[in-house]
């Protein structure tokens, strides 16, 4: 019975690879932006947390879990042009401490635009928001070391006057060896579809299937993460116009992005210092924003963040700063209360 399980689960994952959508190829682009300082400071899209962090079941439902329970958390992030969004969550623990049920919201503000007709008269100003309200839970896989989770997702979008509402779910498996203090997830997220459209045109949902690895060293207080991103999209790579090279009779070649180019653009690196401990460092390195972002001839150090959290009693508050580019960067601010 557990066999025909894992082979389900793998055949539901397995499918979804057909698909291919990275951003701008599809709506709601805000559920795959960053959902923690933690998350930030790592890099961007960690999986494996399975400990207090209520905030990793929005990205990993899987990673739910009993140490969760009465824990609560709000995350706000002042981001590129304005654009202000944030996250809350929270967890409880029933049944003997076994089954614990997740809860998050996901919200984003685009800011006030001013509005034309197409003869350049002013319409007035208008805004553009959107939110996703998300409920979770996670089980164990008989006795074995496999954990397996799901979210529900119901997503609200009004941009201008045009307004569009859909449902999606994210499904989760986790491997976890405690011996070891090894963990490995894969994750399949925004599986759903626009209940209603903003104007008579379906859109895609930014389908997103995410790999991670990590454990905490055995005599030193620091745990490594390693996520593949991306992994429904194959290359990943695309040639930047400005790194064309031109020859002596003016001939002009495009860049090209081999293999080990679009396996680096998959591939983020995390590291935390103190992982356990009241007070802990942070620092991730995200190789494909740094290539998308990157200047030529100019080091701005894009992909690069580094945060940290401080525990004071029950309240732990969490700080990241991420550098995107030469012009903007981004901070990200977290606030974890354990309710107990």
């Amino acid at each position: 019975m557990f066999k025909n399980k894992i082979v389900l689960l793998l055949l539901l994952f397995g499918c979804t690879f057909s698909y291919a959508q990275l951003g701008g190829q599809s709506t709601y682009q805000f559920l795959n932006l960053v959902s923690s300082p933690r998350q930030a400071a790592l890099g961007g899209k960690v999986l494996t947390n399975i400990d207090y962090d209520v905030t990793q079941g929005l990205y990993n439902p899987s990673a739910i879990n009993p140490e969760m329970d009465n824990q609560f958390a709000l995350n706000f992030s002042n981001y590129l042009g304005g654009i202000t969004y944030g996250t809350a969550a929270y967890a409880y623990t029933w049944d003997r401490r076994t089954q614990t049920l997740h809860a998050g919201m996901t919200y984003i503000n685009y800011g006030d635009f001013d509005g034309y007709d197409e003869d350049g008269i002013s319409t007035g100003t208008f805004t553009g928001t959107e939110a996703a309200l998300s409920l979770g839970y996670a089980l164990q896989l008989g006795y074995s070391d496999f954990y397996f989770g799901a979210n529900l997702k119901f997503i609200t979008s009004t941009l201008e006057q045009y307004s569009s509402f859909g449902v999606a779910t994210d499904l989760g498996l986790m491997y976890v060896d405690d011996d070891l203090e090894f963990q490995a997830a894969l994750v399949v997220r925004n599986l759903g579809t626009q209940i209603t459209t903003y104007a008579g045109q379906q859109e895609s949902l930014p389908l997103d299937i995410t790999l991670g690895l990590s454990q905490t060293l055995e005599h030193v207080p620091l745990r490594w993460h390693v996520t593949f991103e991306n992994l429904q999209q194959w290359p990943i790579g695309t040639s930047n116009p400005a790194r064309a090279t031109t020859d002596l009779e003016g001939n002009q070649t495009q860049e090209k992005v081999g293999f080990l180019g679009n396996v680096i653009r998959h591939t983020i690196l995390g590291a935390e210092l103190f992982p356990d401990k009241g007070f802990n460092i942070r620092l991730g390195y995200n190789f494909r924003r740094a290539e998308e972002l990157r200047i030529v001839d100019q080091r701005n150090f894009s992909g690069l963040s580094a945060g940290f959290a401080i525990k004071i009693n029950k309240l732990r508050f969490s700080y990241t700063h991420a550098k995107y580019t030469a012009a903007s960067n981004a901070s990200f601010f977290g606030l974890h209360i354990d309710l107990q």
